[in-house]
């Protein structure tokens, strides 16, 4: 059985610190967005909002919590 290691407690905290700071960069965006077209505002919050802009850096926190390596 594999011994737990502290990256895992710090990686959580580091991802859940990550995305609060994400969150709250988005929202402080929303007074400029919201005077946007509508179909902006979906494009906005959409790319904001979904996988390439905060999941791919989490893959490698993921893979670093894991392995203790980036790559």
């Amino acid at each position: 059985m594999n011994e737990p290691t502290w990256r895992k407690p710090a990686g959580v905290l580091a991802i859940l610190v990550l995305l609060t700071l994400w969150a709250i960069g988005v929202a402080m965006l929303s007074a400029v967005v919201g005077g946007w077209h509508w179909l902006l505002q979906l494009g906005f919050y959409l790319i904001a909002g979904i996988a390439w802009l905060w999941v791919l850096p989490m893959r490698a926190m993921l893979r670093w919590m894991e392995t203790g390596h980036w790559r």
